[in-house]
């Protein structure tokens, strides 16, 4: 494995490019923005501009979108603090005590540990790529093609099994997801495959308008729908630099979400709003004033928001260094990588090293910008809580529109999107999660053609999949999966319906 600092110092020398710090600004300012207004959110504007990265550089475009996703990170909690709406989902938590330190004059201080806290918890999540990535990378440039499969395999079932309430629902979203991936030629022996006759279908179903229909589209409908209103609480925004007390009570509380956050946003289908919820449950725990935790504590603010930054961090390591999105913001990010022909895992460090090192600098350099940005910007973001959202749906349509069709310049796309976009509506409505689809359909055509290399190295036997040790061992931990929720709730009731049997 090569030194780190040498690497890290060629990463800063591609960040610091005027393009890949134009686009860097550009992705942290848009993050925020977006962050700030309620109902978009990051999934929907990265799909929104997804066709934007077409005309940029393939450093460029990564910069831009990793810019956006940790930038909404930022701009959420101010929404939570003056509006009590989470601009993003990962920011629900910090409405609790953000909005009632905003009610007792204590908006500035609160606006002030959100940042604070977001800058500390995303640069220590860039520390522990650098530490982190490098080593997977290389116990990973020892897969094939049977331990490649089994890794999707695991990752699916995890996704699946995390995603949502029902699993029924997340495994039947997950299979349509793998079946829309099908459609089009076949990748080994060009064979149409479910395209009826059709050229838009021959080519197969675009990324781009399933994405922004089930994102975008449902978005700007199911808020439409319920009507979204916010009302900005009026109060002079002062002292937005935390006191020395603050941040003593602060410290503990963002070095812990720092260290939650990261690790947990390393795990499938966790996201970042899983670690808010845990950093904040952890910190009402172990306080010795619980009963301050919704009416105004300041850990309360500062573990969520920095857990919700290092999750976005976390995150990156199984997409760079295995090729695998943990959520459906990366599985976006993944698609903004296979549009320029990169496949992100173990061999983007040697293969391609300025966007690997350039990405996770600029993550740092992000975040001083989004320091820099925030603070004095938030009487601007005030401002725009103000904008009706009749005057933003049309917008985001439009933009939505003119994007799919300048992909491919096809009509029918801006037709699938918006039978995407119908399909998104209603799956929200019976409560099935997108997030199955999306990832099964990204990487399905990625585990079709790893199962089916593995089966002619082997000459049809699929014994390859268990002489392989680490291909056996995934396809084991993803049976483990799938068994132990069924098994254990069985065992449970035996177990207490002995010892009933032993009390009589």
């Amino acid at each position: 494995m090569e030194p780190i600092l040498p690497s890290v110092l060629y990463g800063f020398s591609v960040s610091l490019h005027p393009q890949n710090l134009a686009a860097c600004f550009v992705g942290v300012f848009i993050g925020t923005l977006i962050g700030v207004l309620p109902g978009i959110g990051p999934v929907a504007t990265m799909s929104i501009l997804f066709p934007v990265t077409y005309a940029m550089s393939p450093t460029a475009s990564i910069i831009m979108m990793a810019g956006i996703y940790y930038g909404a990170m930022y701009g959420g909690s101010t929404t939570s603090i003056l509006a009590n709406i989470p601009g993003e989902a990962a920011s629900v938590v910090t409405c609790l005590d953000g909005y009632q330190m905003a009610r007792q004059g204590l908006a500035g201080p609160a606006l002030g540990i959100a940042a604070f806290g977001s800058f500390i918890g995303g640069t220590a999540s860039v520390l522990g790529i650098m530490l982190l990535g490098p080593p997977l990378a290389s116990v990973a440039l020892r897969f094939g093609p049977p331990e490649i499969f089994g890794l999707l395999v695991l990752g699916f079932t995890m996704v699946t099994y995390l995603a949502g309430a029902s699993k029924l629902k997340a495994v039947a979203m997950a299979l349509l997801g793998l079946f829309l991936g099908t459609v089009g030629l076949d990748p080994l022996t060009a064979t149409p495959r479910f395209t009826y006759g059709s050229i838009t279908l021959m080519d197969g179903l675009g990324l781009v308008p399933i994405i922004m229909g089930l994102f975008g589209i449902t978005e700007v409908l199911l808020n439409v729908e319920r009507g979204v209103r916010q009302e900005v609480f009026k109060a002079q925004i002062k002292g937005l630099l935390p006191t020395r007390q603050q941040w003593k009570e602060s410290a503990a509380p963002i070095a812990r979400g720092s260290f939650l956050g990261f690790f947990l946003g390393i795990l499938p289908g966790i996201g970042a709003i899983i670690p808010t919820f845990l950093s904040y449950a952890l910190e009402k725990r172990i306080s010795r004033h619980p009963e301050r935790f919704g009416a105004g504590a300041i850990e309360g603010v500062a573990a969520p928001e920095s857990a919700n930054n290092a999750a976005t961090g976390g995150s990156m390591i199984p997409l760079l260094t295995l090729g695998i999105p943990p959520n459906v913001v990366m599985a976006v990010l993944l698609g903004a990588f296979l549009v320029h022909g990169i496949q992100p895992g173990p061999l983007l460090i040697k293969e391609h090293p300025e966007i690997f090192w350039g990405v996770i600098t600029s993550m740092y350099v992000g975040n001083v910008m989004l320091l820099v940005l925030n603070l004095p910007l938030i009487g601007l973001w005030v401002q725009l809580l103000k904008i009706p959202y009749g005057v933003l749906f049309p917008l985001i349509l439009l933009f939505c529109i003119i994007g799919v069709y300048t992909v491919s310049t096809n009509v029918w796309d801006v037709i699938v999107m918006l039978a995407f976009g119908g399909l998104g509506y209603l799956m929200k409505k019976f409560e099935y999660e997108p997030m199955p689809l999306v990832l099964a359909f990204v990487l399905g055509r990625l585990a079709e053609e790893s199962i089916r290399q593995s089966l002619l190295l082997s000459r049809g036997s699929v014994t390859i999949f268990l002489v392989h040790p680490i291909a056996a061992g995934f396809l084991g931990a993803a049976l483990l999966v799938v068994l132990l929720p069924l098994v254990v709730p069985r065992l449970r009731t035996a177990l207490q319906m002995a010892g009933a049997l032993g009390g009589t």
